[in-house]
């Protein structure tokens, strides 16, 4: 089977390897699709905190299984995603049902080769039913599960005001959740576009492109100066998070689902007169992915309107510059294996 792997910061290859053996408590799976996320992009770009080369990107995923050895309730041809977050189960996080933060915690394509190549293995409890949803819906599912996560969190309620940073696929799945959940949802990026597709696809009444209008005074405007309960950060960008501290209202919570390797900068008296929370968002749980699923069977979540992009398996190496140069159009780029 072909592979592609990130040899360097900025080097893809194929290579010919052996389709996995399938030891015990392990299913071996066809891909089918993959979304290529911003974690991947990052991981090119050698910007990647938790990384080392070389690696085999890749966790958003589709596939079909081939073989479901004993220990699976999974037969041949049944189409499911991955729960790519490997753990140990014994340590601290994972004693305490937090095995999304695991001490040990072995991501798919990040810390352990993942899943840009042709057959995969992965523990039989990694599985995810996909019944009901198309390999496109499926290949979705994880990362709608980050911000899916990120928002339970939150623990919004109903009238709530949040500000999302970042209108990326993550931001979005961020936007649809804390939409689902009643709260009032203010977003801020950069890209025109993606805000134009946060108005038309999400009817987000007010969003605020901070290079062409001041956004500290636009969500006093907005909220008649009293800012947001929640703020959530899917930018991973360190001047998007540390000018947002100023956006949080008294009581207020910052939560940060992008991740980038710098210093956050906290003027402590104005955090600590809000007597604000802030908390790290990583990765997603068991039910965050039901939750997802639930969400798209009953038509409360499209993931196939963020797809903008697809590229062959054996093209990734010739188009993912373009891709990661597509800023204006790009919203979700999905890998197919079946072309």
């Amino acid at each position: 089977m072909k592979a592609l792997v990130c040899n360097t910061p900025g080097e893809f290859g194929y290579i010919n390897k052996e389709i996995p053996f399938v030891e015990e408590g392990m299913v071996l799976l066809r891909m089918k699709r993959l979304g290529i996320c911003g974690t991947d992009y990052h991981a090119f770009e050698g910007t990647q905190p938790f990384f080392e080369y070389p690696r085999i990107l890749g966790h958003e995923i589709a596939a079909e299984v081939v073989n479901a050895g004993t220990s699976s309730d999974f037969k041949p041809g049944d189409l499911v995603t991955v729960s790519p977050y490997f753990s140990c189960g014994t340590c601290i996080a994972c004693r305490s049902g937090r095995t999304n933060c695991c001490v040990n915690i072995k991501v798919f394509g990040v810390h352990i080769d993942g899943a840009m190549q042709e057959y995969i293995t992965v523990p039989a409890s990694a599985i995810v039913s996909g019944e009901g949803l198309t390999v496109d819906e499926l290949a979705l599912v994880e990362p709608l599960a980050i911000g899916a996560h990120g928002v339970s969190l939150a623990q919004l309620n109903k009238g709530d005001t949040v500000v999302i940073l970042g209108a990326g696929p993550i931001g979005l799945g961020t936007i649809a959740f804390a939409k689902i959940s009643g709260a009032k949802v203010i977003v801020i990026d950069v890209n025109d576009n993606r805000l134009s597709f946060c108005r038309e696809r999400f009817g987000i009444a007010h969003t605020i492109n901070p290079l062409k209008e001041d956004p500290l005074e636009q969500l006093s405007l907005i909220t008649n100066g009293e800012f947001a309960k929640v703020v959530i950060d899917c930018t991973g960008n360190l001047t998007a998070i540390n000018n947002a501290f100023r956006f949080l209202a008294h009581t207020g919570k910052f939560i940060m689902i992008g991740l980038q390797k710098g210093t956050i900068e906290v003027v402590h008296p104005e955090f600590h007169k809000r007597e604000a929370v802030l908390m790290s968002s990583r990765n997603a749980l068991p039910h965050d992915f039901a939750y997802v699923i639930d969400c798209i069977r009953k038509g409360l979540i499209k993931p196939l309107d963020f797809v903008t992009h697809t590229v062959s398996f054996m093209q990734v190496k010739e188009q993912f510059n373009q891709l990661l140069t597509a800023n204006e159009s790009l919203i979700k780029a999905l890998i197919l294996f079946d072309e």
